[in-house]
Order: structure tokens, then sequence, then C-alpha cells
């Protein structure tokens, strides 16, 4: 019988939504529309968080960085810009380290004329210039530190780094604008007045963000000391390491610490005057950005679907006092209180699963559209928690409007015109 009863129940609540389309349809907009966005905010946010993982990763496994100050989640305080800089001294003291596999200290050259443009310069060849290229002086440990890979040539080697060689290995993008990948290696290009040859070309680096660029792949790597003769008055070092395994990384850290602090002369009270990170200082960071912004989206769609609620509760108030005769009728031929409740509430939850369905179907297709520009990820848990919630909704709301209805007096009711 209550088979029987929800079949009847739904069956009325879709003869009712087709009496009163247009009625109907602005009932159910709020709960389209927050139903929706859920959809929307989800896929966005899932696709980001998976493709900046990807970058993180391609960052290297194994990998911790050490600066003067953190650079990730908080502004440098007067005190960190004023501490010693890392040296290349510090690099090789690192790499004696037992766990330590290997090293990379690392200088940017900073453009001090347009803070808009830090560490960016113009890079030329073949009659044409790329500009805001990445100028980095490296050692030859740096493509096994953070695992780049190369797409024509080679990486600069020690005899090079030796012989302060005017080599150079470029960006896919800096190569593709001067060269073409394919015609790079070998060929000049001047950077500072000075020229340099193209001894390879890096291949090309994940984007956080779908199908952008990754200014990554607008580098030019010189062997450090190479690097020297550009700007020699940059010596701040970054340097970034690797070790040999994941579970070694406490101890590592606390061997880096230690040496790091007996080399700058930190006194047994002071705090460190230098920062040790990994990649998950970047993925808490991240996490962090993309928590209050889902929260904050999350919260405008779930004013959306209260507002969609009340709406519905709204046009089932209405619809109780269109059909208060046909209550009277019901009740007269032995409809029971709990048979009407269960009646207005399905119809309710009725409109609303309607409602949660057409926004599911166009928070899919937005989703799915917006994978063009954005990586957007479509997930099946927010799909079924969003239409679940839209369901919800509708049997929150619909509760009073019910009780209203099974409550009316049957005599009443058959007099009421």
């Amino acid at each position: 019988m209550a088979m029987g009863l929800s079949g009847e129940t739904i069956a009325m609540a879709l003869d009712t939504l087709r009496t009163n389309k247009l009625r109907s349809g602005l009932t159910i907009l709020g709960i389209v529309i927050g139903v929706m966005t859920v959809i929307v905010i989800s896929s966005v946010v899932n696709g980001l968080n998976s493709s900046v993982q990807g970058v993180i990763e391609s960052l290297g496994s194994n990998v911790l960085f050490i600066f003067r100050f953190p650079v990730f989640g908080q502004r440098p305080t007067t005190e960190m810009l004023s501490r010693k800089q890392m040296t290349y001294e510090d690099a090789v003291a690192i790499r004696e380290l037992p766990h330590v596999v290997a090293v990379s200290p690392e200088l940017r050259f900073q453009d001090q004329t347009n803070q808009f443009r830090n560490g960016t310069t113009a890079i030329r060849g073949n009659g044409r210039s790329m500009q805001n290229t990445i100028l980095a002086g490296n050692t030859p440990e740096k493509k096994d530190v953070s695992e780049l890979e190369m797409l024509r040539g080679r990486f600069f080697n020690e005899s090079d780094q030796e012989r302060f060689a005017n080599v150079v290995v470029i960006g896919y993008d800096t190569a593709d604008q001067l060269f073409g990948v394919d015609n790079a290696v070998g060929q000049d290009v001047v950077v500072g007045g000075m020229t340099f040859t193209v001894v390879g070309v890096a291949d090309k680096k994940k984007s956080a963000f779908g199908g952008g660029k990754n200014a990554e792949d607008n580098m030019a790597y010189f062997p450090v000391t190479t690097f020297h003769k550009l700007h020699p008055e940059d010596l701040d070092y970054w340097i970034t390491l690797k070790y040999d395994d994941p579970k070694n990384l406490s101890v590592v850290q606390d061997e880096i610490t230690e040496l790091l602090r007996r080399r700058r002369k930190v006194a047994n009270e002071a705090p460190d005057n230098f920062a040790v990170f990994g990649t998950d200082s970047l993925t808490r960071l991240w996490n962090s950005i993309t928590f209050g912004l889902f929260g904050l989206l999350f919260a405008l769609s779930s004013v959306a679907l209260m507002v969609g609620g009340v709406g519905v509760m709204n046009i089932m108030l209405v619809s109780v006092t269109e059909r208060t005769r046909e209550i009277g009728v019901r009740k007269a031929i032995g409809a029971t209180r709990g048979t009407i409740m269960a009646q207005f509430t399905l119809e309710a939850v009725t409109l609303c699963a309607v409602g949660g369905v057409i926004g599911v179907v166009a928070g899919s297709v937005i989703g799915f559209g917006l994978h063009f520009l954005l990586p957007a990820v479509v997930s099946v848990f927010w799909v079924l928690l969003a239409f679940t919630c839209a369901c919800a909704i509708g049997l929150i709301f619909g509760i009073y409007p019910a009780y209203k209805a099974a409550s009316l007096n049957p005599i009443e009711a058959l007099r009421y015109e």
C-alpha cells in the first residue's frame, strides 16, 4: 500500500508540475542554481587540485628546499630579509650528508628595474626576441634533483662549469619562440650583451591551469660559474636537494638543520635563521587556498538552495490552500493524517528532485565544458551529494505545508470554496 501511495503521490506531483509549468519552474529555480553551482565549483576545484598536485610532483620526488626564509604561506619580515644569505659552500657541505643524493644551489637574476618583472629579462637569437625569460645559474646536478627532462640535446656538465663555458639550456617556450624546438641546439643566443651556445632544450612542463603556460618553460639555465659572469652581484642562493628515501625525511631535515645552525653560528637558544621545507609546504598552501575559496562558494550555493527551499515551501502552502476541498474529500473517504502528510511531503521532495536532476545535468554539462578552459573534473561524489541536498531541502521545507494539510478539519475543508 505504501508503494502504491508513493507512486500515486509522485504521479500527482508530476501532474502538478505539468499543469503549472511556469510556477513550478520558478519554484525550483533556486534548487537548480544551487545544485549546478555545487557541481561546477567542485569540478573546478577537483581539477585544479589534480593539476597542481601534478605540477608539485614534477618538481621532483624526495626533494627539499633551503632558503634564508620561508617563501610559501607567509610574508617575510624585516628580520628575515636581513638574514645572511645561503652560500655555495653551504650546498657543498650539505652534499656530504649521508642521506643526500644530489644538491643543486641555484641563483636567479632579479631585475630591479621593474618590480613587476622580478627575475626576468630578454633573450635574443635568430633575429627574434623572447621577453620575460627567467635566468638561472645551476650546477649539473640540477637535472637530477628536479628530474628535468631533456627534449633535445644535453644538460651542461662539470666540464662546462669548470671552464666557465658560455653554454645554456633553454626552456621549451624559449626555444620554440627563437628557433623552433627542433632547431635550437647549436644555435647562439644573446643575453646581457654576451653570446651563449644552446646545448639543450628542456621538455615542456605541466601547467597548474590546464592549457595555460608554465613560467618554467621560458627559462635559461647556465652553469653557476657562467652565471656569475652575467650577474656577479647576485649571491642569494636557493638550495634544492634530493634525498634517498621518503622515510628518511625527518632525519634529513634534522641533519640539515644541525649542519646549517653550526655553519651559520646560530646560538643554542636562538631560532633558525633559515628555512628547510618540502613540496608538502606547497600542497598545504594550495589546500588552504582552495579550502577557503570552496567554503565561500559552497556557502553561496547553499544560500541558493535555501532560497529554493523557501520557494518550495511557499508554493506548497499555496497548493494546500488551493486543494483544501480535495483534502476534505480524501479525508471524508478514509484518508488518514499520515497519508495526507506523506502525500504533500513527497510532492515537495519530488519537486526538489526534479530541480536537482536539472541542476545535475546543467552542472555536469558546464563542468565538462570547462574542461576545455580549465582542468575541471566532474566528481560523482559531489553530484550525488548535491542531488541528495536538493531532496533533503524538499523534505525539510515540505514538512510544514504537509503538516498543515494533514491538520485540516475535514468538515471545514469540505465547506471551503
